[in-house]
């Protein structure tokens, strides 16, 4: 800050352009009576980088005249006030002793093709771990799709398997009645008119009427356990075992 401070409020302001070489004399000179004075009190370079806080490799070049070391020009300048103001000497008219401008020629810049840099390993790391990232959600969504289209198959094939067939039986009397004979133990329900009449697992070797004035239906989850005997015919098995069916029975009268 004290830098900054300097440079904003710096009096020296030149009015010719002077060469390089009567830069380095010039610093050499002021580096000489700054070493001089600070020997003179018995400071050290760390005792003075404790009051500018300036780094001590500038304040060595400061006091050997080593321009190579130090900044630009107008920062130099203000690093010799700071230093010079810290050991007692007027840094002011120091500072302006030291000449900013140069005489210099300035090459034109040639055009050069500017080559990019190529990746640092942190920027391949940062690109990996993008490009495993991306891998994995992808092969996690197809993992997902799969599995879901899988559920939805065996789902369908569930439904399948266990929705009951429905068998439509239209006679000519004018109410229906069925008889239901239990070969092995099945779930059998039943509905006349509409109405529940049955619902539960009835034993093996039951036997079982129900009448109708319009439909009959009955649903078994084992159509080849249960004969049924319309109207005292001859009783037929209702399915295959092990399989759901519903069988509907309606008068011909109903239509």
């Amino acid at each position: 800050m004290k830098i900054k401070s300097f440079i904003r409020q710096k009096n020296y302001e030149p009015t010719e352009l002077i060469t390089s070489s009567e830069r380095y004399k010039e610093l050499a000179q002021i580096g000489a009576e700054i070493r001089e004075s600070r020997l003179e009190k018995g400071l050290s370079l760390e005792n003075v980088v404790m009051l500018t806080m300036i780094p001590q490799r500038l304040l060595q070049a400061i006091e050997e005249g080593d321009l190579n070391e130090l900044p630009e020009p107008v920062y130099t300048q203000a690093l010799i006030r700071l230093s010079a103001d810290a050991i007692g000497l007027d840094g002011t008219e120091l500072a302006k002793r030291f000449p900013i401008n140069v005489n210099q020629v300035v090459n034109q810049p040639t055009e050069k093709k500017v080559i990019s840099n190529p990746l640092r390993p942190f920027h391949l790391y940062l690109l990996y771990t993008g490009l495993i990232f991306c891998s994995v959600s992808g092969l996690s969504q197809l993992l997902n799709i799969n599995t879901l289209q899988a559920r939805n198959i065996s789902t369908a094939q569930i439904n399948k398997t266990t929705r009951p067939v429905a068998a439509n039986v239209t006679i000519g009397d004018k109410s229906v009645e069925i008889g239901l004979t239990i070969k092995e133990k099945s779930w059998v329900q039943v509905k006349a008119d509409g109405k529940l009449k049955y619902e539960g697992d009835l034993p093996k070797g039951s036997r079982r009427t129900w009448q109708a004035k319009e439909e009959l239906t009955i649903k078994t989850g084992n159509a080849g356990g249960v004969l049924v005997s319309v109207n005292q015919q001859q009783a037929k098995q209702m399915g295959q075992r092990g399989k759901m069916k519903e069988m509907k029975i309606a008068a011909r009268n109903r239509y």
